[in-house]
């Protein structure tokens, strides 16, 4: 059996509260006699607490995000180690703090011998509890250690750790454990594991996407647009960030919400409140420097190949008249004249974008793109190339979509041949960009299902 602790859960009863005899004072059984009901189990470790209107709920969540993002800020490195040897297990630095994980480690066994002995000062320990924090003083950070039975964490902190960080600590250490105990007992017989394949639950543990570099979506449909210009604040934050992603590839939530501060002149926890909301809405979604780099720096390599041999960078406009009388007509503009054309381009693929007319849209980005290549703006060519490489994926996303749904409907008809084909054409989607995207699991299940449908004919 395994058992799951969900914390914390909302709970709508379903009464207005001026309409409820039983209100406040049999609030929690009423509630507890409901959800025991659902099957669930409340005899341990129950917190309750009455948020007796929407608005009281909403500024609950507000802080709550603010003080998650405030506890993420103040990570600098996140050090996994096997308690009883100090072996490095995993190293997951968030921010070029230039901390030396060797001499930290080493640092760190030290400091926790002193402490257990209680022969330090600058160390604290609870002897109450089983696996106590330790916090030390290293250089100009601070460190908060805590252990578990197999392995023990480390977090390099600018400042001391709240008290909610430190539940999360708790918190993370136990699921750690609980998730990859067999890869841990295995680690300590044999030193050999990676670890690297966890990362991903700690990011989401310490909610670290909300200090990656984030971009916007392009897919802001009527619907959306509308909803966004209805909320100021929204529309303030898309765009000051539209204007930062002028000048570079991402933007960073901090910088956000320093420029629209400036403007609006209201709390920095409301205004993260908004830009959790659009992130959740994902029309503004995290990625990392890394990832993003390297889809640039990849797409450069290409377009430096295609140039060389005079080629277009998509058969789209491989045989336009209108590219290669721009050809023609930039061997004469001037840098001026090629940036304002640059950016009418632009203008016209956005609009283009606008409309779903998205394979008209990546033609012009791709003439601006042309341009800037050729004048070696460096600037436009990573924010162009960046553009390009978002909208071919959606457009692919589009072609995928419409494949699959198109192969699902063959397939319930029994019209396996076709079936087979559109899954086939979907296979060739994914493939094309599993380089990026990690798509794997979906090969793996678009195969499967061909191989299945073969069996028909």
């Amino acid at each position: 059996m395994v058992y799951f602790q969900i914390s914390p859960v909302g709970f709508d009863c379903g009464f207005d509260k001026n309409n409820c005899q039983r209100y406040p004072d049999f609030c929690k059984e009423c509630v507890k006699e409901k959800l025991q009901k659902l099957g669930l189990n409340l005899d341990y470790n129950l917190k309750f607490t009455i948020i007796d209107s929407e608005e009281k709920r909403i500024e609950m969540f507000k802080d709550l995000i603010w003080q998650k993002f405030l506890d993420v800020l103040n990570i600098k490195h996140i050090l996994l180690t096997a308690k009883d040897s100090g072996l490095l297990i995993l190293d997951y630095p968030i921010s070029g703090s230039g901390v030396d994980s060797g001499l930290l480690t080493g640092f760190i066994q030290a400091n926790i011998t002193f402490s257990e002995s209680s022969t330090t000062s600058n160390g604290t320990l609870n002897n109450e509890e089983s696996y106590p924090f330790y916090e030390f003083h290293y250089e100009k950070f601070n460190i908060l250690l805590k252990n578990r039975e197999f392995i023990r964490i480390c977090l390099v902190l600018d400042h001391k750790a709240s008290d909610s960080l430190k539940n999360l600590v708790t918190e993370f250490l136990n699921e750690y454990e609980s998730r990859y105990l067999d890869k841990l007992e295995r680690f300590i017989n044999t030193r050999k594991l990676e670890f690297k394949d966890t990362i991903e639950f700690i990011i989401d543990t310490f909610n670290i996407k909300l200090v990656f570099p984030m971009t916007l979506t392009h897919t802001f449909l009527p619907d959306t647009l509308e909803a966004i210009k209805k909320n100021p604040i929204q529309k303030a934050i898309i765009d000051f960030a539209k204007q930062l992603l002028t000048s570079k590839q991402f933007f960073f939530i901090i910088n956000l919400i320093d420029e629209v501060q400036k403007i609006v002149h209201i709390d920095s926890n409301i205004i993260l409140y908004e830009i959790y909301q659009l992130l959740e809405q994902k029309y503004i979604f995290p990625t990392t420097i890394e990832i993003a780099e390297d889809k640039i720096l990849r797409f450069h390599e290409s377009e430096a190949t295609r140039l060389a041999n005079n080629e277009l960078i998509s058969p789209i406009i491989a045989n336009d008249d209108a590219i290669n009388d721009l050809k023609e007509k930039a061997k004469y503009m001037s840098e001026e004249e090629v940036k304002k054309a640059i950016t009418t381009y632009i203008k016209k693929a956005e609009t283009a974008e606008k409309a779903l007319i998205l394979k008209e849209a990546l033609r012009e980005y791709e003439k601006a793109l042309f341009l800037a290549t050729g004048f070696d703006f460096k600037d436009e060519i990573g924010r162009i190339s960046f553009l390009v490489l978002e909208l071919d994926k959606r457009i692919k996303e589009m072609d995928l979509d419409y494949a699959i749904n198109a192969a699902e409907k063959a397939e319930k008809r029994k019209d396996y041949i076709n079936a087979i084909n559109y899954y086939k054409q979907g296979l060739k989607i994914l493939k094309e960009v599993q380089e990026f995207n990690g798509n794997e699991s979906r090969i793996k299940k678009l195969k499967k299902k061909i191989v299945n449908l073969q069996k028909h004919l």
